[in-house]
């Protein structure tokens, strides 16, 4: 199972094992206090996109059609899903205050997809 959350809501135990799927560090928050098992810089969107998008909504639908050709491109995701598939609860987390227009949602849906291939 496949989960995704905000940084900034408390860790749980259900939450299984946490991956920060942001590039940058997520403002006002101490490593220590984040609860993350790993950081994968990595599975974010590419810098340029991330500032294209600029998180607005209308252009939503082109960010993820992008977003989803730099992950079929990305060496990082086949080995992310290798070592993560035996996991039970993965749980994605991500800094952005709009949860209905973040990355980790799309990355949520293509990991659970590859996921379940493998």
């Amino acid at each position: 199972m496949i989960k995704i959350k905000r940084i900034y809501e408390d860790a749980k135990e259900s939450d299984g094992h946490r991956i920060l799927v942001d590039r940058l560090w997520p403002r006002g928050v101490k490593k220590e206090a984040a609860a993350i098992d790993a950081w994968e810089k990595d599975l974010a969107p590419s810098p340029p996109l991330r500032t294209w998008f600029g998180h607005k909504p209308e252009r939503w639908e082109v960010f993820q059609q992008r977003y989803k050709e730099e992950l079929k491109e990305n060496d990082h995701v086949a080995s992310f899903v290798d070592a993560h598939k035996k996991d039970k609860i993965l749980t994605l987390v991500y800094a952005a205050k709009d949860e209905a227009h973040t990355h980790a949602l799309v990355l949520q849906q293509y990991l659970a997809y590859l996921f379940d291939k493998a």
